[in-house]
């Protein structure tokens, strides 16, 4: 390759590395105080929300992040252009991000906010990954695969200090002071994506398919019926935040069984070997489904638990409960070339279902350690060191089942669906995310420890269902061509 590289690589991989992290950066320094700033009292500058209820916004809200990337992808593909998409949505992450930091009292801004971050990252995420994928020429999978090594790495890096830096800048209840560095970590990648773009070599500046009439018909009349809808529930008198959740989570759980019944019950050309392993998808789809709903649990729950339960202090050195949601990237940076080699060294003897079931039990047990955890702390305290125990084990279980989800879904699409089954994979990710944040009213009734069991039980059976069937799934998705079970 002639001309300046990026560690061997297209230096719009650069463009493309800085812009990622520093819009993780963001993403994630939000995440980590938001439900502790939904939850805290007026005065404290908070919302005032039940812990709850604020794990219900936090779960619906990770929820509709990941939803919209589908129509993301598809304004991206016939409107916009991948490489508009990311500035556009960018930017109105952006304004997301500084609504929240205005320091006025009214929560209008910061449900505007958190409207304002959804629909921009629907824009931004899915076709960020998209220009990676199109700087490297067809035929060059290698490179391509170690490229996108190197794009994860960025946002493991954002998602690393952003916990650190915005918990430590809204610490005192400074909230705004925090969502306001979010904001300037969202400038800074806006302007490194500007910076750099004639690196990028026209990559994404058009759109693949025009067709701007029929987006503007289905947005507008969607629009429109969400706003009768909550008007007409406002008017009632009974539309709360909490029912709200409720209502958006059920609307998600519906979303992926429409989808399959659409799929599998249509013709759409499908041979009956495809129709085979989408029902062998549906299961591994449901799989994550519960994996996430417990992963998930890190920006609420377990925030909440550091918060409230642990001695905030590692090395003899005082840190903010917001700190704690970094220990999850470090450890993925960490372990991320460790498994990669694991997965090549036991080549086809581990089938897909064997790592998504080994990925449940580990997540599962990773809250029994959460329940040991909550039982030994009671209405104390107990040391931090329980926390990265807990997310050091659920890191093993991400690593066995994020990549390896994304990479089966690409596998067993029909090649009817081959452009849309990555933005179903993150449905996966939006059902968990969803119902993760629902499991919180399960506190009302069941102790900590035993709420952490409850789940934990859920993942353990699940997994353990999951390795009984993993041969019969196996043959079903016809990985490494076994011979079919009569």
């Amino acid at each position: 390759m002639s001309g300046r590289t990026f560690f061997g690589h297209p230096w719009g991989l650069a463009t493309l590395f800085g812009t990622e992290m520093w819009e993780r950066f963001s993403w994630y320094g939000l995440r980590a105080i938001l439900a502790t700033f939904l939850a805290a009292s007026p005065a404290q500058h908070g919302l005032g929300l039940s812990q709850e209820t604020a794990q219900a916004v936090v779960g619906v809200y990770g929820a509709l992040i990941y939803l919209v990337a589908l129509p993301g992808g598809w304004i991206a593909d016939r409107i916009l252009g991948a490489r508009r998409s990311v500035f556009w949505g960018g930017f109105v992450i952006m304004l997301g991000h500084i609504s929240m930091a205005l320091p006025v009292s009214s929560p209008f801004f910061v449900w505007l906010g958190l409207l304002l971050i959804i629909a921009g990252t629907g824009l931004l995420k899915p076709n960020m990954s998209v220009m990676v994928g199109r700087l490297y020429p067809e035929g060059d999978d290698a490179r391509r695969d170690a490229g996108f090594s190197l794009f994860y790495m960025s946002i493991n890096l954002g998602a690393f200090f952003a916990p650190i830096v915005v918990g430590w800048l809204a610490d005192g209840d400074r909230w705004h002071l925090g969502f306001g560095a979010a904001a300037v970590g969202m400038a800074f990648g806006l302007a490194q994506y500007l910076r750099g773009g004639r690196h990028l070599r026209g990559i994404g500046e058009r759109p693949v398919h025009v067709q701007h009439r029929l987006f503007w018909w289905v947005a507008g009349i969607a629009a429109v019926a969400t706003a009768i809808a909550l008007g007409a529930w406002a008017a009632t008198g009974t539309l709360t935040v909490d029912r709200l959740t409720v209502a958006v989570t059920v609307v998600i759980l519906v979303v992926p069984v429409a989808y399959f019944a659409y799929i599998l019950l249509g013709s759409h050309d499908l041979t009956e070997d495809e129709r085979i392993r989408m029902k062998a998808y549906v299961w591994l789809f449901v799989a994550a489904s519960v994996f996430w709903m417990i992963y998930d649990l890190a920006p609420s729950k377990l925030l909440f638990f550091a918060r409230d339960h642990t001695d905030l202090s590692l090395f003899g050195l005082p840190i903010q409960p917001a700190t704690t949601q970094s220990f999850n990237p470090l450890f993925i940076m960490i372990f991320v070339p460790v498994f990669a080699a694991l997965w090549v060294r036991l080549g086809t003897r581990v089938s897909t279902p064997q790592k998504f079931a080994f990925a449940l039990i580990v997540v599962g047990l990773s809250f029994v350690v959460m329940a040991v955890a909550a039982a030994l702390a009671g209405p104390g305290r107990v040391s931090v060191w329980w926390l990265v125990l807990v997310y050091l084990i659920q890191v093993f279980g991400e690593l066995s089942l994020s990549p390896v989800g994304l990479s089966v879904t690409t596998k067993l699409a029909p090649e009817a669906f081959k452009g849309q089954m990555l933005g179903v994979w993150f449905i996966s990710l939006s059902v968990g995310d969803a119902v993760g944040g629902q499991t919180g009213r399960l506190g009302r009734v069941l102790s900590d420890p035993v709420y952490y069991l409850v789940l934990a039980a859920m993942a353990i059976v699940a997994g353990i269902a999951l390795f009984m069937f993993a041969r019969r799934l196996r043959v079903m998705m016809a990985e490494h061509h076994e011979p079919v079970i009569r």
